[in-house]
C-alpha cells in the first residue's frame, strides 16, 4: 500500500515541515555527489554507530541528531520525504511550528536509541528520517483518527485507490513494524537483517503515542473537516 494523500487540510503553512524536507534534500544531494568511499566515510561519521556511542561521553551523542538527515538511496529518501509531506503538515498545525520542531527532533533521537539498543549491529550505521517520521505518524494517529488516507493498492495490472481511515492505516502499519521487529530479534543477524530499522519505527511511533498529547497542551484544537475527495 502506498499513501497518496490524506483528507485533512492544514490551516497554516507548515514552515518547519518544509524546512526539514529541504534540509534532508540538500544533505541527500550532497551524499550523491560523493565518491563511494567518501560516502561510506561520511555515513560512518554522521550515522548512528552503536559501537561508537557512549551514554557517559556527550561527544559521541551528535549522531543521534545527524543520522536522521541521512539516507541510503533514492527509494529510502523519496519514500520518507513523501510520507513526511503527507502527514507532517497537519501535526505541525496541531502542535505549532516551534513545538513541532522540538517534537520531531526528540522523536528521531529516541527512535535512534531504540534501534541502537534493540536492533542495531555494533558496527553498522543507522541512518534515515524514518524514526522521526514514525513519531509524526504516532501523533497523527492520536490527533486525526477519523481522517482518510487515500491509498494506492496495486492489484495485478490495475491501479486501485482506496480511502482507509487513518486509525486503520497507521494501526496496521505499526502492527506490521512490531511483528517484523520481534521477528528480527529472533534472527541470527538481529534487526539489521534486510537493512530496515524496525525498532526505530516502533520506538518513534510509541514516542508519538506517549508524548504528542503533552506537547499539545495549551493549544486549542481547530475545527477540522474532511475534503470531499474521490480519486476516481
Amino acid at each position: 500500500m502506498f499513501p497518496i494523500k490524506d483528507t485533512v487540510r492544514s490551516r497554516s503553512f507548515p514552515i518547519v515541515n518544509w524546512t526539514i524536507i529541504i534540509l534532508n534534500t540538500l544533505v541527500f544531494l550532497f551524499e550523491m555527489s560523493l565518491s563511494p568511499l567518501g560516502l561510506e566515510r561520511f555515513i560512518r561519521v554522521f550515522g548512528l554507530v552503536p559501537a561508537k556511542f557512549s551514554l557517559v561521553n556527550p561527544l559521541t551523542w551528535y549522531p543521534l541528531l545527524t543520522h536522521m538527515f541521512l539516507h541510503g538511496g533514492w527509494v529510502h529518501f523519496l519514500s520518507n520525504m513523501w510520507t513526511l509531506y503527507i502527514f507532517g503538515d497537519n501535526v505541525e498545525d496541531r502542535l505549532g511550528s516551534g513545538r513541532y520542531l522540538i517534537y520531531y527532533l526528540l522523536g528521531g533521537m529516541f527512535a535512534g536509541l531504540m534501534q541502537m539498543f534493540f536492533g542495531g549491529a555494533p558496527n553498522v550505521p543507522s541512518i534515515g528520517a524514518s524514526g522521526a517520521i514514525a513519531a509524526v505518524l504516532g501523533a497523527y494517529f492520536l490527533f486525526f483518527p477519523h481522517a482518510q488516507v487515500i491509498t494506492f493498492v496495486p492489484v495485478f495490472w490495475m491501479p486501485w485507490f482506496v480511502n482507509i481511515p487513518a486509525v486503520v492505516y497507521l494501526g496496521f502499519w505499526f502492527i506490521s513494524q512490531l511483528f517484523s521487529g520481534l521477528l528480527a530479534l529472533a534472527l541470527p543477524a538481529g534487526a539489521a537483517a534486510g537493512g530496515i530499522a524496525w525498532w526505530a519505527h516502533i520506538g518513534g511511533f510509541v514516542y508519538g503515542l506517549i508524548v504528542a498529547r503533552p506537547f499539545s497542551y495549551g493549544r486549542r484544537p481547530r475545527r477540522w473537516y474532511l475534503d470531499e475527495y474521490y480519486p476516481w
